[in-house]
């Protein structure tokens, strides 16, 4: 079951899976007669990159939100555009940042001088307006029960005014909702403004162009769609930049001939190792807990030119525990340096 998923092992999911068949049942009677409500949202704020407020919903519902997207996604998958690259299969920030580097190669060999508008939304899934993302789904779903299930679970996450906003960050569906959401505005940039050099992940997204004058113009037309469709904004950090200065996107800085990890990433990882020396020192961490956090970066990093930033960062961490070098915590330095300076393409 993809509910449970990496989670099988948790409270409320062995209490679940324990009167399986029960549950499942209570689920579908709900759904024949409309009475299912969404349950009530937990929430809790997470720092990694940034401040974000994160809702988690009972087990319940996360099963049936796997469920609805089983049957619904398939619907809209088939519609998006190829360079949308959040929350869909085979895709992803690897992906999408490998693409947007493709489309650097070919517009520096094409145009020589190339210029990148680099934009986001401004609040975005806070700002997802109700109204218009329920129309937008009307034109791909008829179902009425389907829609009923939809819409509940949509008005569950909002805010209370007389024109709704808001999915709530964690939910399966504000994803995919997510992306239906901005499906309206790829289709423009791409059929309507003729772009060929666009890349989106999410609220985040490029378009490279060979004046700064033609860009300008392609963010004018695109806020007064934003406006007009959308109820949206672009974010004030919104700019137009030569592509030579590097492009900061997906967790990279990328230019035609290489690609390196932002700055504000190898802050963070170091002031994570210097926590990890502390905790573990004092018996407040485990050292599985610490390897898991380190290949999870590792596996990031190791899509840029980062060699020898690896090779700095772990040849001196080094892990102490009650007075005594733990043979264990050297491994994680040795793991490291397996990976082979990337080939620069």
């Amino acid at each position: 079951m993809k509910a449970r998923r990496n989670k099988r092992y948790q409270d409320e999911v062995l209490k679940f899976s324990f009167d399986l068949e029960s549950n499942l049942i209570e689920i579908q009677n709900e759904l024949i007669y409309k009475t299912y409500k969404t349950g009530r949202y937990r929430y809790f704020w997470v720092n990694d990159p940034k401040k974000r407020l994160v809702a988690a919903l009972p087990f319940k519902d996360r099963v049936v939100q796997h469920a609805l997207c089983n049957v619904v996604e398939p619907l809209f998958e088939k519609r998006f555009i190829y360079d949308s690259y959040a929350c869909r299969v085979g895709r992803g920030t690897h992906a999408g940042a490998s693409r947007a580097q493709k489309f650097l190669r070919k517009t520096k060999r094409k145009w020589g001088r190339v210029y990148c508008l680099k934009a986001d939304i401004s609040r975005y899934f806070p700002s997802i307006n109700h109204s218009v993302l329920k129309a937008i789904i009307r034109k791909r779903i008829a179902c009425p029960d389907t829609l009923w299930l939809i819409e509940e679970i949509i008005d569950s996450g909002g805010d209370e005014s007389d024109s709704p906003k808001g999915l709530p960050i964690g939910n399966l569906t504000s994803q995919l909702w997510a992306n239906v959401y901005l499906d309206q505005l790829d289709h423009f940039v791409k059929e309507v403004l003729r772009e060929k050099y666009y890349v989106r992940y999410m609220d985040d997204f490029i378009i490279l162009g060979r004046s700064k004058r033609h860009l300008w113009k392609v963010k004018r037309e695109i806020e007064r769609f934003l406006a007009d469709k959308l109820d949206l904004k672009l974010n004030r950090k919104t700019n137009i930049f030569p592509i030579s200065q590097g492009v900061d996107f997906l967790g990279y800085r990328i230019w035609p001939t290489h690609r390196l990890i932002r700055k504000s990433s190898i802050r963070r990882i170091k002031s994570k190792l210097k926590a990890f020396r502390r905790k573990y020192r004092e018996g407040k961490i485990s050292l599985e807990k610490i390897k898991a956090t380190i290949q999870s970066w590792l596996g990031h990093v190791k899509h840029a030119d980062s060699f020898n930033l690896r090779k700095k960062l772990f040849n001196e961490f080094i892990l102490i525990k009650n007075n005594g070098l733990n043979e264990a915590a050297l491994n994680i330095k040795n793991n490291t340096q397996n990976h082979q300076r990337p080939l620069k393409k």
